[in-house]
């Protein structure tokens, strides 16, 4: 494509070098460069793109999209701008023919549930014969393909790239999780969205956001300056952010919830270890669902997942179908046991609300609850002692280890969940616990395949064991290592050594 084509909407502030030559690829990795490519320098948080200037030069590069003063070699056009992430998207939107706009595009964002609610969405879809994509924390998908994820919103050239592929496919709507990360990175401000969907807020990402106020202005960028007028909003107004969000727009949506009066809401609800029974009053009408799918939490996601196909004009058939159909989601209180044996399920609960929501829900069960979890390295320090309040005051026995650590000490990680315990709370030695223990406490294994091994070998056939923070993971980051690790094949693996009822 021509460079002159590609930067009419940027905001240039300084250009130099001949400007009727063609691009043949857009990069923001040196490493990624090629004979004619243009090279975006980004300021990141971990390096510089300014610095690795020389080395798309060696790999072909042929023009510089940067935001500090840089000296280029001779035959090399250098395009100063005001904001280098900024201009990344939309270079990829021009370059990528502005793929967004060819498809109904759904973000989705919040603490907790955007990806079991892109699961819902995609069912319902499906059900509606729709051809759907979807952009998320577990996996990239399309048209049969599986791509794997490792982050929840792409980068803003890797994101058109995709959205193109799936236009080229014949994907007519795709669903975006996008992270607060994503909007404060500028990775979605070029996209032209159809329908922004807003979960909830709790404590997360404190580690990058600094406080609860900054996290939420994040996410308010999608609604406030990302959507346009006429395009349409789902805000659950249950969560307090979520009715300020609502008031501050200052835009028409669509509101949901359960004890507040709003649009889309549920009634006559019945919530039990074999899935959700619901009345779901709509604009459209009242109509009853079916769901396998546990606890009041996700009667929250079943329900943004109602407004937003409701708001598409999705018909009732097709909404029930979907959520009837949708069995499990990876990682999102999956059950991995059988009839016979304790009930043990995975999930990616890694905050101190999703926590506390799905323990609340299995609480409602009547059954000892035993709880495997830990806290990740290198991120908010402020959830630690909040999430061992958490697992300590709402489970029979907590059993704390290391889920990511990276490059912190689990040990450190695990003394800093341990500061949230109550001081009368019973800390109990490994070696002392057995199936009978009768002593509500927590017990400290920073190993955690064997703490998943001791928590389903000490768990009686009426028990629930709760593995959370991981998930749909199937790694470990320990130091700078990804090891290869899923709680789910670790809890089947230890099923499988209980003895035969």
């Amino acid at each position: 494509m021509q460079l002159s084509r590609l930067t009419k909407g940027l905001d240039i502030l300084q250009i130099s070098g001949d400007t009727s030559g063609d691009v043949s690829s857009i990069c923001y990795d040196s490493r990624q460069c090629g004979e004619g490519s243009l090279f975006v320098a980004i300021c990141g948080h971990m390096s510089d793109g300014h610095d690795y200037i020389s080395d798309a030069l060696k790999g072909g590069a042929r023009y510089i999209v940067h935001e500090k003063d840089i000296h280029t070699k001779p035959r090399i056009t250098s395009i100063k701008v005001a904001d280098s992430r900024q201009a990344l998207g939309i270079l990829g939107k021009i370059f990528y023919r502005n793929p967004s706009a060819d498809l109904c595009l759904i973000g989705i964002t919040g603490t907790n549930g955007k990806t079991t609610v892109s699961y819902i969405l995609e069912s319902i879809f499906n059900a509606a014969g729709l051809s759907v994509g979807v952009i998320g924390t577990v996996n990239y998908r399309f048209d049969g393909n599986v791509f794997p994820a490792f982050i929840t919103t792409p980068q803003s050239l890797d994101l058109h790239r995709t959205l193109r592929k799936m236009v080229d496919s014949g994907v007519t709507h795709v669903i975006l999780e996008v992270s607060s990360h994503s909007l404060d990175l500028k990775r979605v401000n070029s996209c032209e969205f159809d329908l922004g969907i807003f979960t909830n807020l709790s404590q997360e990402h404190l580690d990058y956001h600094n406080t609860m106020e900054r996290y939420f202005l994040a996410k308010k960028i999608l609604f406030q300056e990302i959507l346009n007028i006429g395009e349409k909003m789902i805000i659950n107004v249950d969560d307090p952010w979520g009715q300020r969000l609502f008031k501050e727009t200052g835009k028409k949506a669509l509101s949901f919830g359960i004890e507040n009066e709003c649009d889309v809401s549920a009634r006559n609800f019945i919530l039990s270890p074999e899935g959700i029974k619901a009345e779901i009053k709509t604009h459209h009408g009242n109509y009853t669902i079916n769901s396998p799918m546990i606890g009041k939490f996700n009667l929250y996601n079943i329900l943004t997942a109602t407004a937003a196909a409701s708001s598409l004009q999705i018909s009732e058939e097709h909404i029930r179908a979907g959520i009837e159909n949708l069995k499990k989601i990876p990682g999102r209180l999956e059950k991995v046991s059988k009839p016979g044996q304790p009930a043990v399920f995975v999930d990616y609960a890694h905050t101190e609300d999703a926590l506390k929501k799905v323990l609340q829900n299995l609480s409602r069960f009547e059954k000892k609850i035993i709880t495997v979890f830990g806290c990740g390295g290198d991120r908010d320090h402020g959830k630690r002692p909040l999430m061992g309040n958490v697992a300590t005051t709402l489970s029979e026995l907590a059993i704390i280890t290391s889920d990511n650590p990276r490059t912190e000490d689990p040990l450190m990680i695990i003394n800093e969940i341990e500061k949230g315990i109550l001081g009368d709370t019973k800390k109990h030695s490994p070696k002392n616990l057995t199936k009978n223990f009768d002593e509500k406490g927590y017990v400290i294994i920073p190993d955690r395949k064997a703490a998943i091994e001791l928590a389903i070998a000490i768990a009686d056939v009426s028990d629930i064991v709760l593995i959370a923070g991981k998930g749909h993971e199937d790694y470990q980051i320990i130091g700078d290592r990804r090891i290869s690790f899923d709680d789910r094949v670790i809890s089947r693996e230890a099923l499988k050594k209980l003895p035969k009822a």
